[in-house]
């Protein structure tokens, strides 16, 4: 069974799902959640799960300290699952298949200060009649890492940010899980 680490710095919604997923197929396993928030939801949804939690501050990221922890847990796989900070390559050196989850159609809405409802509004303002979400590999660039999957929705009858947000969930809950899957197993 291969070990995945989640990063995430938030509710939690994609962590649950990828856990819940591994919990029925067992060719992975969801072995830790890193956040550099304390207050942070997923790290609830880490404990009704049983899975180790490491909380970090930002200094700690490229200090060593999480280079340190993870070493622990021999990650397979990292994942960021709503994880805002920029990933250090000082990680990306010694674990170069660390994956990411944008909700965008990349390179559409990508980079520093492009996430969650940001990306929603700046989305909604521009009129786009369809957005999605881009799993890709990490680099040492903001959303800039090898694309592995894209999947699109038309929003055309959404009139809120809220409203794409709800349709980015449902397509990250779907494919999010199988997409960490098949790169587990070296399909991309």
């Amino acid at each position: 069974m291969k070990n995945i680490v989640l990063f995430a710095s938030g509710n939690g919604s994609n962590a649950e799902e990828i856990i819940k997923f591994f919990k029925s197929n067992k060719e992975g396993s969801v072995v830790a959640i890193f956040s550099n928030k304390a207050d942070a939801k997923v790290l609830d949804r880490a404990k009704n799960h049983n899975i180790s939690s490491v909380v970090f501050s930002k200094a700690q990221l490229n200090e060593g300290f999480v280079l340190e922890k993870l070493q622990q847990f021999q990650p397979d796989l990292i994942v960021l699952a709503g994880f805002l900070l920029k990933f250090p390559e000082s990680i990306l050196k010694e674990y170069p298949k660390v994956i990411n989850i944008h909700p965008a159609l990349l390179p559409k809405y990508g980079g520093k200060g492009m996430y969650g409802m940001h990306v929603h509004q700046a989305v909604l303002e521009n009129k786009e009649q369809e957005t999605g979400i881009t799993i890709h590999y990490v680099n040492e660039h903001y959303d800039e890492g090898e694309f592995i999957f894209q999947k699109s929705v038309n929003i055309e009858d959404c009139k809120t940010a809220e409203e794409i947000a709800y349709k980015i969930h449902v397509l990250e809950h779907q494919y999010f899980p199988t997409v960490i899957s098949d790169v587990l197993n070296s399909k991309f």
